[in-house]
């Protein structure tokens, strides 16, 4: 243990989009526990920068405020990754950090990955070796970039060890510890089951006869990925498949507000909202969002970290993908790949309405330790 606070080793966390912030919360309640070894500022990139997608998950997790904001907005990928590579090269050279910590596969992810790497800064990559095998998704760009330059590679399930291996990283270099967004998940399951979010949507959380019951079914629905909801195409498969959902069950759809931008430029918006069993609502906390799956009948998403938070929570998820870099969801728990296929998203809606859905397990790990064992981890690489 180190007497002198100098002596601290100076690491940059850091955060740019929702599932980063998820991520972050654990990370830095663990670091605390160790603040005799370890300076901890949180870098927020400002890649999400409204108020629904970043303040009210800082809100909703107690994440402290920012030490250092980026502000960088939003833009083009590359526009988005050069703006980000500039802005944290000045907080390296100021702040002269011993670790850069990143978490996620978003932009804010690899743009500072790269800088520090340049800049022969050890970095520290948590959520290490997810691939999806798919490269026309940006987020696997990001994930094999980061990986292949990071020092240690934090692993959230199993199929990433073996990923992580078979692209010839060391193994000293490769640590499985579990999924730090379960640890976001325990730790605030108090706070999720007293949300509200039911009654404010008019979901009757105080059913009590048959009917009233059967009022509260509802399922949820996720969608933000340009391969979605990008093209008119897209949109009007999806549209079809909505609207066929809707006679079965209610659907509560928390609007992405890029995913709203391209509705109503492909004129689908309203059309949308005419959807008689689909009530759609801004976008909510993380609090709130999980009460909402949490008391679902299922979920049907195009996300990567709901996947694994209805895996945890025994919630059915239907996942409108053809891949997933996240297959311990779909072996072990309760997701499976539907894509835009209309039949087999009414196959497995019938089978979840009749309690005929497979049944999911907790994988290895996910247990609300994950965060803590990165940070002993770095302790002993650190010592």
């Amino acid at each position: 243990m180190l007497d002198n606070i100098s002596m601290r080793k100076k690491v940059l966390l850091v955060a740019g989009a929702r599932p980063n912030f998820i991520k972050i919360a654990p990370l830095m309640k663990a670091f605390e526990a160790h603040k005799e070894i370890f300076n901890v500022l949180l870098v927020h990139t400002g890649q999400h920068y409204d108020f629904q997608l970043s303040e009210i998950f800082f809100k909703d997790l107690n994440i402290p405020k920012p030490d250092i904001c980026l502000n960088v907005g939003s833009a083009s990928h590359a526009v988005q990754t050069a703006q980000i590579m500039s802005a944290f090269e000045k907080v390296i050279l100021d702040e002269k950090p011993d670790w850069v910590v990143v978490v996620g596969d978003v932009n804010s992810t690899v743009a500072c990955t790269l800088v520090a790497a340049k800049m022969h800064v050890k970095i520290a990559h948590v959520e290490a070796g997810l691939r999806s095998f798919d490269r026309t998704m940006p987020e696997e760009i990001n994930r094999i970039v980061t990986d292949s330059i990071a020092d240690h590679l934090f692993v959230s399930e199993e199929s990433g060890v073996e990923n992580l291996k078979n692209e010839g990283i060391a193994s000293t270099k490769i640590h499985f510890v579990g999924n730090v967004m379960i640890d976001t998940l325990l730790s605030n399951m108090e706070k999720i089951n007293k949300s509200d979010i039911l009654g404010r949507l008019g979901l009757k959380p105080e059913a009590q006869t048959e009917n009233e019951k059967l009022n509260r079914l509802y399922s949820v629905l996720t969608l933000h990925r340009p391969s979605n909801v990008d093209s008119p195409e897209t949109l009007s498969e999806i549209y079809d498949i909505v609207e066929t959902i809707s006679r079965s069950i209610g659907i509560v759809y928390p609007v992405h507000p890029r995913t709203k931008k391209m509705m109503e430029s492909h004129d689908f918006l309203s059309k949308f909202q005419k959807i008689t069993n689909l009530k759609m609502v801004e976008p909510i906390g993380y609090i709130d969002f999980v009460k909402l799956v949490k008391e679902s009948k299922f979920v049907l998403t195009d996300s990567g970290g709901i996947q694994e938070e209805t895996t945890m929570l025994n919630i059915p998820c239907l996942t409108m993908r053809d891949n997933t870099e996240r297959p311990v969801t779909i072996k072990k728990g309760t997701n499976c790949l539907v894509g835009r296929n209309k039949s087999k998203i009414k196959r497995c809606v019938g089978s979840i309405m009749n309690d005929t859905y497979k049944k999911g397990k907790i994988p290895k790990l996910w247990d609300g330790n994950t965060a803590t064992l990165i940070v002993n981890s770095l302790r002993e690489i650190h010592e």
